[in-house]
C-alpha cells in the first residue's frame, strides 16, 4: 500500500510538471491516510498550492489556514493564505499575513511585492470610501432635513438607491445607520419615498447574508409586511420583491460553507426564515391586507416553500408550512367576495391559491403525508357545510372548487362528502346572484371527472340551459355558457364521441366568441369565454371557425396580454388545440382490427384534423399576431404562471416553427427568447419540446446567414486575378467550416437533450464531420496550389 510521504512526492513531481490537478489527487489522497500531524501541514499547504494555480482562492485559503493551525511560523503556508485573501478581497487580512511573512523573511522580494500590491489596493479601496461616505452623507443630510423641498428630497433618495447597487456604496450605508433613515422612509406617507427606501434595502441585501439578517431583525417583518400589505399594487410589488431578494440570501448563504472568523459568528439564518414565512402566512387571512398584498404573499410561499428539486430529501418545510398554515390557506380559498366579511381579493386570488396548495401537495413524499393533507381539507370543508347558516355552505363549496383546479384528487374527495354535490346543483337554481355563480363555478370545475362528467350530464345540463337563457346576470349566464362547453367537449379529439346534438358545439363556440368580444363586458366575464373555446376547440369545426374570425383571435390575445394573469392557461390551451400541438397516441392496426372485431369503440379522427388543415390554421394564426401574445404571456413571473401553461405555450411554439417558411417571422418576433427561457427551467418535457424548437429555428436562420456571408465575399472579390482568387477560396472555405464546427456544436446539444437512446440519429453528427474533414482538406489543397 502506497504510503502518504510517497504520495507527496508523485504530487510535487506532477506539480513542478504542471500537471494540477494530478498533484491535486495525490495530495488530497496522502491526506485521507496521514497520521502525522506535521505531515498533514505540509500536504494542506502544498494543496493550497495547487486550488491557487486551479483558481479556487476558498478552498486554498480554507487550506493554507489548516495548515498554519499546526505550525504559526510556516511563511509558505502564510505567503499563500495571502494570496488566496487578495484573491477573495479580503485585504485588510491579506495585507497582516503579507507583513508577517515580510517579517520573517524581509529579503524575500515575493513578499516585498504581494505586501506593496496589498497597500495600493487598500489606498484605492480607501479613497472610493471616503468618496462614497461623502455622497451618503450628502443623502442622508437632504433626507432628514424636513424643511428641505420634496423634489430634492425624493432625488436625494434616488441617488441613495443608485449608490446601494455599488459594494461600497451599499456597505457604507449600511454602517452609516442607513437602516434607520430607510425606517423613517418607509413610514412616511409618501408613495415615490417608500419605493425608493424598498429599493435601497434591495442593494444592501443581495447576494449579501449577514446584512439581511441584521436588516430583517433591526426593520422587522412586521413593518416590511405592512408595506406589502399597501393598497398601492407599485408598492407591495416592491416590498414583494425586497423579500424574495431577502429570502434568497439567506437560503444561499445557508448553501454556503462557513470559513473565516467574520462568517463563523454569524447565527444560522433558518430560524429568520421561518419567522419570514410564519408573518407570511399570517398575512393571509387579516382583513387589514390589500388584495395586492394577499397575492404577493401567495406568490413568495410557492417560490420559497416547495422543494426546487425532487432530488432534495428534505420537505420539511411544506411540512411545517401545512401544520402551521393550511388552514389559513383554506380560509382565502373559501372566501367568497361578494360575502362580507371576507378579507379584499383580487381576481387571481383563488387561482393563486389554487396553485399553491398543488405546489404544496406535489411536494409530499409519502401516502401518510398526502392523507394527512386530505384529511385537514375534508375536515375543513366537513366543518363549514355542517354549520347551519349559508355562508359557511358557500364557504365550503368555494373551496372545494379551487382544490378542484388545484390539487384534483384531493379536490374530488371533498366533493364526494355527503351532500356536497347535492347542495351544488341546488344552488345553480338559486335566486341569489353569488349563491348561482359560486355553485356553478363549482359544477364546471366538477365536470372534469368522466364519471362525474356523464352525471353532470344527466342531471345538470337541462339547469345550466335554464340559467344561460333565463338568467339576467352576464356573470350567471357567461359561466352556465362555459358549463355546457365544458361537458359538450367530454369526448375529447374523438370524432365519433358527440355529448351534444350535431352542430351545438359550433353554437356555444359562436356565443363564446360573441362575449369574447364584447369589450363592453369585464374582463372576467371574457375571461371564462376563453375558458369556453379552451374546451370546444377540442373539436375540429370549431377550431376552424376560431381561425377565421380573426376579430376573436385578437381579442383573445390583448386578453392574453393583459394584468389579469388567470387568463394565461386557458389561452395556452386554446393555442394547442388550435395547432394540434397535443400528445396524440397512434394506435396499433392490429389492436384497431381486434376492438372491431370485439364491437369495441374505436377513437376516430376528425377530418379536419389532418396536417394540410392544421398547417392552414398555422398561418392564420401567425398573421393574427400569435407570436408577440405569447412572449407577452411569459414575460412577467406569476403563480398562475404554472407549469402545465408554461408547456402548452412550448407545445405552440414548435408547432409554429414546424414550416421553414414560417421560422424567420417567428425568430423576428422573439420566439425564441420563449423557447430559451424554458430550456433555463429544470422540467425536462418542457426543455425537449424547446431544444426541438430552437433546433429548427438554427437550421433555417444559418442557411440565410451562410448565404449573406457568401454573397458579401462575392462583392468583395468582383475583380478576379491569382491572388484575390486564392483570398475568395479560401473565405469561402473558411466560412463553411466555421459553419460546420458551428452545426456540429448545435446536433451534439439536440441528440443529447432529445434523442439520447436514439443511435441512428448520430448519422448526421457524423455526416457534418465529413464534410468538415473534406473542407480542410480542400483549403490545405488551394493553400499549396496558390503559394
Amino acid at each position: 500500500m502506497t504510503d502518504s510521504s510517497t504520495l507527496r512526492e508523485e504530487g510535487n513531481n506532477h506539480f513542478k510538471a504542471g500537471d494540477v490537478q494530478q498533484a491535486l489527487s495525490c495530495y488530497t489522497k496522502a491526506l485521507k491516510i496521514s497520521d502525522c500531524q506535521s505531515e498533514s501541514a505540509v500536504l494542506y499547504r502544498n494543496r493550497a498550492a495547487c486550488y491557487l494555480k486551479l483558481e479556487d482562492h476558498t478552498k486554498a485559503e480554507a487550506d493554507a489556514t489548516k495548515a498554519l493551525d499546526v505550525d504559526q511560523g510556516d511563511v509558505k503556508a502564510r505567503f499563500r493564505r495571502a494570496q488566496a485573501l487578495q484573491k477573495l478581497g479580503r485585504l485588510d487580512q491579506a495585507f497582516t499575513d503579507a507583513q508577517k511573512c515580510a517579517q520573517l523573511e524581509p529579503k524575500n522580494k515575493a513578499f516585498q511585492d504581494l505586501l506593496r500590491q496589498l497597500g495600493a489596493q487598500i489606498q484605492q479601496k480607501v479613497a472610493q470610501l471616503s468618496s462614497t461616505d461623502s455622497r451618503v452623507q450628502q443623502m442622508f443630510k437632504l433626507l432628514l432635513d424636513s424643511s428641505a423641498a420634496v423634489s430634492d428630497r425624493q432625488k436625494a433618495a434616488q441617488n441613495l438607491v443608485v449608490l446601494s447597487r455599488e459594494d461600497a456604496g451599499a456597505e457604507q450605508i449600511f454602517r452609516n445607520d442607513g437602516v434607520k433613515l430607510l425606517q423613517n422612509l418607509l413610514d412616511s406617507q409618501q408613495e415615490d419615498l417608500i419605493l425608493s427606501a424598498l429599493r435601497t434595502l434591495v442593494g444592501l441585501c443581495t447576494g449579501h447574508q449577514s446584512r439581511t439578517m441584521a436588516i430583517v431583525n433591526e426593520v422587522g417583518m412586521d413593518r416590511l409586511c405592512g408595506v406589502m400589505a399597501s393598497a398601492a399594487s407599485t408598492v407591495s410589488l416592491s416590498a414583494c420583491h425586497l423579500l424574495q431578494v431577502m429570502f434568497e440570501a439567506l437560503t444561499e448563504g445557508m448553501k454556503k460553507e462557513i470559513r473565516g472568523k467574520d462568517e463563523a459568528i454569524l447565527p444560522e439564518p433558518s430560524r429568520e426564515l421561518r419567522s419570514m414565512l410564519r408573518h407570511l402566512i399570517d398575512m393571509l387571512p387579516a382583513s387589514s391586507v390589500s388584495g395586492a398584498g394577499r397575492d404577493s404573499a401567495i406568490n413568495l410561499l410557492v417560490k420559497q416553500v416547495p422543494r426546487k428539486s425532487l432530488k432534495n430529501p428534505d420537505n420539511s418545510l411544506t411540512l411545517w408550512v401545512i401544520d402551521q398554515g393550511l388552514k389559513k390557506i383554506l380560509e382565502v380559498a373559501g372566501t367568497v367576495p361578494e360575502v362580507k366579511g371576507g378579507p379584499p381579493l383580487t381576481d387571481n386570488t383563488p387561482m393563486s391559491c389554487s396553485v399553491l396548495l398543488n405546489k404544496l401537495y406535489d411536494d409530499l413524499k409519502s401516502d401518510k403525508e398526502r392523507e394527512n393533507f386530505n384529511k385537514l381539507c375534508e375536515e375543513y370543508v366537513q366543518y363549514h357545510f355542517g354549520r347551519s347558516d349559508m355562508e359557511s355552505k358557500l364557504r365550503a363549496i368555494q373551496t372545494v372548487s379551487v382544490l378542484l383546479q388545484g390539487p384534483s384528487d384531493v379536490g374530488n374527495r371533498t366533493l364526494e362528502l355527503s351532500g356536497i354535490m347535492d347542495a351544488v346543483i341546488s344552488l345553480c337554481a338559486s335566486e341569489n346572484i353569488s349563491h348561482q355563480q359560486v355553485a356553478v363555478e363549482a359544477l364546471i370545475h366538477a365536470a372534469g371527472k368522466a364519471k362525474r362528467a356523464s352525471f353532470i350530464t344527466a342531471n345538470g345540463v337541462a339547469l345550466l340551459k335554464e340559467l344561460y337563457k333565463k338568467s339576467e346576470n352576464d356573470r350567471i349566464r357567461v359561466r352556465a355558457l362555459v358549463g355546457l362547453c365544458k361537458l359538450g367537449s367530454a369526448g375529447g379529439t374523438d370524432f365519433s364521441m358527440k355529448q351534444f346534438a350535431e352542430g351545438s358545439t359550433l353554437k356555444l363556440a359562436k356565443q363564446c366568441r360573441k362575449w369574447l368580444c364584447n369589450e363592453a363586458l369585464p374582463p372576467a366575464s371574457r375571461r371564462w369565454a376563453i375558458e369556453g373555446l379552451a374546451y370546444l376547440t377540442l373539436d375540429a369545426d370549431v377550431k376552424e371557425d376560431l381561425v377565421e374570425d380573426k376579430k376573436a383571435l385578437q381579442a383573445m390575445f390583448e386578453l392574453a396580454k393583459s394584468e389579469d394573469k388567470t387568463v394565461l392557461y386557458a389561452v395556452g390551451s386554446t393555442l394547442v388545440n388550435c395547432t394540434n400541438s397535443y400528445d396524440v397516441e397512434k394506435p396499433d392496426p392490429q389492436m384497431v382490427e381486434l376492438a372491431k372485431y370485439a364491437k369495441q369503440h374505436v377513437p376516430e379522427e376528425h377530418p379536419k384534423d389532418a396536417q394540410s388543415f392544421v398547417g392552414k390554421r398555422v398561418v392564420k394564426l401567425l398573421e393574427a399576431g400569435v407570436v408577440s401574445a405569447l412572449v407577452c404571456m411569459v414575460k412577467q413571473e406569476s403563480p398562475v404562471l404554472t407549469e402545465a401553461c408554461r408547456e402548452c405555450i412550448a407545445r405552440v411554439i414548435l408547432a409554429l416553427v414546424e414550416r421553414q417558411e414560417d421560422r424567420g417571422l417567428v425568430v423576428a418576433q422573439g420566439g425564441g427568447k420563449v423557447s430559451i427561457f424554458f430550456i433555463s427551467r429544470v422540467e425536462f418535457q418542457k426543455e425537449k419540446i424547446s431544444i426541438h424548437t430552437i433546433h429548427l429555428m438554427y437550421i433555417t436562420v444559418q442557411m440565410f446567414m451562410i448565404g449573406k456571408i457568401i454573397i458579401s465575399a462575392v462583392k468583395q472579390f468582383i475583380v478576379i486575378d491569382r491572388i484575390q482568387i486564392k483570398h475568395f477560396f479560401v473565405y469561402i472555405i473558411c466560412v463553411c467550416i466555421l459553419f460546420c464546427l458551428h452545426n456540429i456544436c448545435v446536433c451534439s446539444v439536440y441528440i443529447y437533450y432529445v434523442y439520447t437512446h436514439k443511435v441512428y440519429i448520430l448519422k448526421i453528427l457524423s455526416l457534418y464531420i465529413y464534410i468538415f474533414i473534406f473542407l480542410f482538406f480542400i483549403l490545405y489543397i488551394n493553400i499549396i496550389y496558390f503559394s
